[in-house]
């Protein structure tokens, strides 16, 4: 018998103690899953910060950490932790972060805010230029920038793809490196940042890097509060070199009442609701790695811990 630990908020079990189950079954897996193993006997943890868990020295016998999030930065500083990291892609949590990119890089290209929002009796003929008109840029080509990226160049936008390492793309121009970085925001009339954060990442759109797109270019941040230094953002916004930010996610979450985003004219909050983990796809990944490292075979998704991702 495998025990599997799920040590995720409290308020994750429930969906999950329906979902697991039936994915265990499915690969043939006898799994006993409980909130409550002792340490010295689990094989494996299911994990998602903010869980009961932060000391991984106790559980000498498992054999990974499966990680529910996609991001691991909580995480993969962990002195304690010496077992196998996993991080979470899976096709629930892939499509939910290309509808909400596709669907606010629209929302942008198209003017949609002038309409909801000018419902004043004034005409706005503003007619947006064609997509094939409107440069892209997508910082992060993990497996959620390289499906939206190839998600925005089926609708005729020219998206151009940052990234740590060189990577192919069909369809998509691919820049890699700091020079490339430079060059892929030069001119970009959107910018939208899908990088995990690091010690390379953070900060990494400042007062230099936001000072490189077309005037007026808009920012869509569904990646990670810390990729963006929230002075310099608001500095380009109140000068106009930035026209519009949509951020999902804050360096402090909840982000505070009081924070000058909430108020800003040309700032949308959303409440980190870009993309979720959904059990019922999620759970098939966790099965998956179990009976990987059950058969001895490599894990999906492995971190590394020197990258941070």
């Amino acid at each position: 018998m495998i025990r599997a630990l799920f040590t995720a908020p409290e308020t994750r079990w429930d969906a999950y103690s329906r979902a697991l189950p039936p994915a265990f079954d499915a690969l043939g897996l006898r799994v006993d899953l409980s909130r409550d193993h002792a340490p010295g006997t689990v094989d494996y943890l299911i994990y998602a910060p903010g869980g009961p868990v932060s000391d991984f020295t106790p559980f000498l016998r498992a054999k990974a950490v499966l990680c529910l999030w996609a991001g691991v930065e909580s995480i993969v500083t962990n002195a304690t932790l010496t077992q196998p990291l996993t991080r979470m892609v899976d096709p629930g949590l892939t499509q939910g972060m290309v509808e909400y990119v596709v669907g606010h890089t629209l929302r942008t290209h198209l003017g949609m805010d002038r309409h909801l929002f000018g419902q004043d009796g004034v005409w706005r003929d503003y007619i947006p230029p064609l997509s094939s008109e409107r440069p892209v840029t997508l910082l992060g080509l993990g497996a959620l920038g390289s499906a939206c990226a190839a998600a925005l160049a089926t609708l005729g936008f020219p998206v151009t793809g940052w990234s740590r390492n060189p990577k192919s793309i069909p369809g998509i121009r691919t820049l890699q490196g700091a020079p490339g970085l430079r060059q892929a925001l030069t001119g970009a009339q959107i910018v939208i940042t899908l990088l995990p954060l690091t010690r390379d990442t953070a900060n990494i759109l400042n007062a230099d890097t936001l000072s490189l797109p077309a005037p007026g270019a808009a920012l869509i941040n569904p990646g990670r509060g810390s990729l963006i230094d929230d002075a310099a953002l608001l500095a380009a916004l109140d000068s106009g070199q930035i026209g519009q930010a949509t951020l999902d996610v804050f360096r402090t979450e909840p982000l505070p009442a009081d924070h000058p985003f909430w108020a800003h004219p040309q700032v949308t909050v959303t409440p980190h609701i870009a993309a979720d983990t959904r059990p019922s796809t999620a759970s098939l990944v966790i099965a998956e790695n179990i009976r990987r490292g059950e058969a001895g075979e490599p894990l999906l998704n492995l971190v590394d811990r020197r990258l941070g991702y």
